[in-house]
């Protein structure tokens, strides 16, 4: 075990870039024993160098060196969840050779543009509310919308033992409003109508961070492009990727100090536009909420 080199990575990292699982479920097989380096036991923390021998119940794991970064257009029942028990799973509507999990999730009534990645590296940073990230959705309710309720959605809702971030809230139409979050509670924008006495009878997300879904059709998948790459790696590039970047957000600030954090670096890979086709067997009629013509790849 090579852990003084400084081309080592972490065990249980250096598992999940294989495609094997997720870093999660290397730690619980690291746990389990069933992992080994140069032929000897290992434990959590243990780091892999160039030269050494990694094994998972006998055979040899291989890491794999490229990254891939998907958008795809979820459809309305497909879960947002690797858990091969779930048969509408997203992994398995996308069906690529390779293992990929989604940047988290989109309810299974929801729809819209949600990514789907190799790279753990990256999750966190996109997801903590604290690095504020945004993401965009187009969500129609039960009954016409009033200038109240576009008000107190905008400066916040009593949900889940807090109270939600103050963002923006615009109204489309009658019954359609447009909102831009950059937190990711559970069902948050669901449980935010509850309260006002509104139910939502479709939402439909349209943006995340600087990647708009477009035309993509519901079902369809493409690899975001090396430009959209190169905007998400600037715009996270000092980003937290620990739950510190949320709770810090949210406590009251002292002004005791003045210091702040030096900012921690991640580059990606780059990656070319592919358009493909998703290869699930019941693809849903794309529904939006744009009267653009759409256009089909």
């Amino acid at each position: 075990m090579d852990n003084t080199n400084q081309q080592s990575i972490n065990l249980n990292k250096y598992i999940s870039s294989s495609g094997i699982c997720s870093r999660r479920e290397a730690e619980k097989f690291i746990k389990e024993g069933r992992v080994s380096i140069n032929g000897k036991p290992t434990q959590l923390g243990n780091r892999v160098g160039k030269k050494d021998i990694v094994k998972l119940d006998g055979r040899i794991v291989i890491p794999k060196n490229n990254t891939l970064y998907i958008a795809l257009n979820k459809p309305v029942g497909i879960v947002s969840t690797t858990d091969e028990r779930e048969p509408n799973n997203i992994v398995q509507h996308i069906n690529y050779p390779e293992r990929l999990f989604p940047i988290g999730r989109l309810d299974k009534p929801s729809e819209g543009l949600i990514f789907l990645t190799n790279d753990g590296d990256i999750v966190n940073k996109i997801l903590r509310a604290g690095n504020n990230h945004e993401k965009e959705y187009f969500v129609s309710v039960n009954k016409s919308i009033t200038e109240d309720f576009i008000e107190k959605m905008g400066n916040g809702i009593p949900i889940l033992g807090t109270i939600t971030q103050k963002c923006k809230v615009d109204k489309v139409s009658d019954k359609i409003f447009k909102i831009i979050l950059t937190q990711g509670l559970n069902r948050q924008i669901r449980r935010m109508c509850e309260y006002l006495g509104f139910e939502v009878t479709k939402l439909k997300r349209t943006r995340i961070m600087n990647v708009e879904l477009g035309y993509l059709q519901t079902g369809d998948w493409r690899e975001l492009t090396e430009d959209e790459m190169k905007e998400i790696n600037s715009m996270i590039s000092t980003s937290s990727k620990t739950e510190e970047a949320s709770t810090i957000k949210e406590k009251p600030k002292k002004q005791v100090t003045k210091k702040k954090l030096a900012p921690s670096k991640n580059d990606f890979n780059k990656k070319s536009a592919a358009f493909r086709k998703s290869s699930s067997k019941n693809k849903k009629k794309s529904i939006g909420f744009s009267s653009k013509k759409k256009r089909r790849f």
